[in-house]
């Protein structure tokens, strides 16, 4: 039987600042009071797993995403270790390079949103998403916001307009990756971060970044 964790174990001890307070976008219970390294994987050979999946630093699952060739419309399921799901991440208008809704479990409906997703512009070199909680329909400032690169793996995720960094990711090379053909890269999320609300964000970026080569 497969052995689930509740909590992945926790990055080695460092620098990163502990928030003042806790930031949980999906659930609490994502929140974990040390730093959290995920290893994200893409192109897994089995189709069960979807378009990729997430591991702790020991290669147990953590999560899943499973793509839209498991559904009609267009939507990612993103799933824990045991395919329960978590939430449901799909883009709002007929192009994905606008605008994408992440909703509780696999609910698709206004009342289970849980927060928007919108790129600053529709030709962009370097990434750059800002994030809107449901909680803040007007939209005037984003509760968080992704820059970096896609291409070289190293996108960081801010809290609103600020410097404050929840999370960044990191490629990672090896020859289990070069062999395989997988793309394989780790993410941070530092202390009382929801770790749910990061891989659903990548989930995001990656379809941004993939739906137009696939």
């Amino acid at each position: 039987m497969e052995h689930v964790q509740e909590y992945p174990p926790p990055a080695a001890p460092s620098a990163y600042p502990p928030l003042a307070t806790r930031v949980s976008a999906i659930e609490p219970e994502y929140c974990y009071p040390q730093p959290v390294d995920l290893a994200v994987v893409r192109k897994v050979l089995t189709i069960t797993e979807g378009n990729f999946a997430v591991t702790d630093i020991n290669g147990n699952i953590m999560f899943k995403i499973k793509g839209k060739f498991f559904s009609i419309h267009d939507r990612r399921l993103l799933t824990d270790a045991a395919g329960n799901p978590v939430c449901t991440l799909r883009p709002k208008i007929m192009t994905v390079h606008d605008r994408w809704q992440v909703f509780r479990g696999e609910s698709t409906e206004e009342k289970d949103l849980i927060f928007t997703v919108k790129q600053s512009s529709m030709i962009q070199l370097k990434t750059k998403l800002h994030v809107f909680l449901a909680t803040n329909p007007k939209e005037d400032v984003c509760d968080f916001r992704v820059e970096g690169s896609w291409l070289e793996r190293s996108c960081i995720i801010y809290s609103g307009e600020s410097n404050t960094i929840l999370a960044q990711m990191h490629k990672k090379h090896n020859v289990e990756s070069v062999l395989l053909g997988k793309d394989k890269f780790m993410v941070t999320v530092y202390p009382n971060v929801d770790y749910a609300f990061v891989v659903a964000l990548i989930a995001i970026l990656d379809g941004i970044n993939h739906d137009d080569d696939e």
